[in-house]
């Protein structure tokens, strides 16, 4: 079986109110995620998760909040280097803008994306403006979307969960490591969504479901499998692996 290391790039931010993380928990707190590229490293094959946006703000104030700095796209490929051309396959965990605004830059890629999301990016309820299809069109044109309908294998030691927490058609991506399974969850939350505060355990929730949801309960029984299954959690905004360079480290 192959293993991978996963290099968490911050490629963007944003500043928002807690509880668009954490559902009906931290209301009134302002809070900056980071918004995260991934790369894959291992195999034959040059694999992203994601690839952020595509003109970041890159303040000392934001990188302070995240603990970590903040790259372009191709700066941050380049701390590894490499080129958006080099790249052979990007995974998607959805279509909400802020992870795919990069898309068009690489060229080369094969481009995983769930049949839900391209029916949400084309066709998006007004509720969910993050859906803007102009960050998708250029590489459907060039025929390099691979539609994927359910669980399934992208490569040896990468597969792919339907896990339809924050949108329909969600993936989180699990990934062999040296230290077993990690899954980058295909649903926008922190680590505090797996680890509750003491006040959340009181009231007998093991997790906490994220502040944008498709089904509140549905995405709460999701959370707790995805948290069963992984040996290594990997919340799609959590600022701890802002300061980060390697997963496992």
């Amino acid at each position: 079986m192959s293993t991978f290391t996963i290099h968490p790039i911050v490629m963007g931010t944003k500043v928002f109110d807690k509880s668009m993380m954490t559902y009906q928990f931290g209301q009134g707190e302002s809070y900056t995620i980071p918004i995260y590229c991934w790369y894959l490293e291992g195999g034959d094959k040059k694999i992203l998760v994601d690839t952020g946006e595509m003109m970041p703000i890159i303040s000392e104030e934001r990188e302070k909040n995240i603990g970590g700095k903040i790259y372009t796209f191709e700066d941050g490929l380049a701390l590894y280097d490499l080129k958006p051309e080099d790249i052979d396959i990007v995974i998607h965990t959805h279509l909400h803008n802020d992870h795919c605004e990069n898309d068009y830059k690489c060229s080369n890629a094969e481009i995983y994306v769930h049949e839900k999301e391209l029916e949400h990016v084309h066709n998006p309820h007004p509720l969910d403006f993050r859906y803007l299809e102009d960050y998708i069109t250029d590489v459907e044109e060039a025929g390099q979307i691979r539609i994927v309908t359910g669980d399934q294998e992208i490569v040896e030691g990468i597969s792919v969960m339907h896990t339809p927490a924050h949108t329909e058609g969600g993936l989180s991506i699990i990934v062999e490591t040296e230290q077993g399974k990690a899954v980058i969850t295909g649903f926008c939350l922190l680590k505090e969504n797996f680890d509750p505060p003491i006040q959340v355990k009181a009231m007998e929730m093991e997790v906490i479901p994220p502040g944008t949801h498709v089904d509140v309960n549905a995405s709460y029984d999701i959370l707790l499998k995805v948290k069963e299954m992984a040996d290594i959690l990997l919340p799609l905004h959590e600022p701890e692996f802002a300061g980060m360079t390697s997963i496992p480290a």
